[in-house]
């Protein structure tokens, strides 16, 4: 039985002006130790899933499809039932650790949260399992500083602070939402570095979500990229890095900087704006922003095209990639 299998979830949100299909049909199965990227520009629906999975989405969310851990059904569960699975079953590292931790508290209460929900623990014996967490994560001198309150960490010991509140019950699966933003790029590699090594260490399950593709490459084995809340393309990561098929696929790995490129250029760019949720085509979400759009574009929902062994595509018009591709290479 996999640790996480979902299947059709479909978030709907509420606004101003009208229903909004945040997530659309998204399905994947995470076994025990295995790592997934979540890919795409803002607002493509990344974290929206995270948090579906966290159970952690507005009130007027509407939510359809299954969540399932191990066979139990999240979606529709009661609150109750859906605290006693965060922080302990499933943990989360947060985008950005400042309003992630309450500048009230001190840093070792807030560790030991969870550890008091979940475990139990209280006293002296919750205060020298936050001690070891801290040191865990590399946070200097821990035993005194576990009485210290957010605002006097860096970003960076801020960031591994959320980690080891997050891993503090290990969790079966943990969700890294962004977890460098924000931070220098030497502090990025030791963020990444610890959560890889203590993912491995712990035999977790890991969703990265991340817009930088050089992250992803690097840190899981499978990935998905999303686009207005679908996912666009899927596979293993070293698949999809060779043999890209999707049409914004090839947009987004078109816009990264390249070394040696000629000083003053200009980046590739993806045509248009990403359009409101609200105002996505009915068919495939990218309708309109790419150069291939015909019109059935606008009104067909593409399903899943298997491109390669184990990898998908979402497109109509992959035939014209592959012949563009081919050409290309002649």
């Amino acid at each position: 039985m996999p640790l996480l299998e979902v299947r059709d979830l479909t978030v709907e949100l509420q606004t101003q002006r009208g229903p909004a299909r945040a997530v659309r049909d998204v399905s994947f199965t995470l076994e025990r130790g295995a790592t997934l990227g979540l890919v795409g520009e803002s607002g493509c629906g990344k974290t929206i899933t995270a948090m579906a999975l966290m159970g952690l989405l507005p009130e007027n969310a509407r939510v359809t499809g299954s969540i399932r851990l191990e066979g139990r059904e999240l979606v529709g569960l009661p609150e109750r039932q859906l605290c006693d699975i965060r922080g302990d079953r499933i943990g989360m590292v947060f985008q950005e650790p400042m309003t992630a931790l309450n500048p009230v508290h001190t840093v070792g209460r807030q560790v030991a949260e969870p550890l008091r929900l979940h475990r139990g623990l209280t006293g002296a014996a919750a205060r020298k399992q936050v001690i070891a967490l801290l040191d865990r994560v590399g946070i200097p001198d821990a035993a005194r500083r576990i009485d210290a309150y957010p605002h006097q960490f860096s970003g960076g010991q801020r960031q591994r602070i959320t980690i080891a509140m997050a891993l503090a019950c290990g969790p079966d699966l943990l969700i890294a939402d962004e977890p460098t933003t924000a931070l220098d790029v030497t502090i990025q590699k030791q963020i990444l570095d610890l959560i890889r090594g203590l993912v491995a260490e712990r035999g977790m399950a890991m969703i990265l979500i991340s817009h930088d593709l050089g992250v992803v490459a690097q840190n899981v084995a499978r990935m998905m990229v999303m686009y207005g809340g679908a996912v666009v393309e899927s596979g293993p990561t070293t698949a999809v890095f060779a043999n890209r098929m999707h049409p914004y696929t090839l947009g987004l790995f078109g816009a990264r900087p390249r070394l040696g490129a000629p000083r003053g250029g200009r980046l590739t760019t993806i045509a248009g704006t990403v359009p409101e949720l609200v105002d996505l085509p009915p068919g495939c979400p990218f309708a309109g922003r790419c150069r291939l759009t015909i019109p059935e574009c606008h009104t067909t929902v593409p399903p899943p095209f298997q491109v390669g062994p184990d990898q998908r595509a979402r497109c109509i018009r992959l035939d014209t990639v592959a012949a563009e591709k081919a050409a290309v290479l002649a």
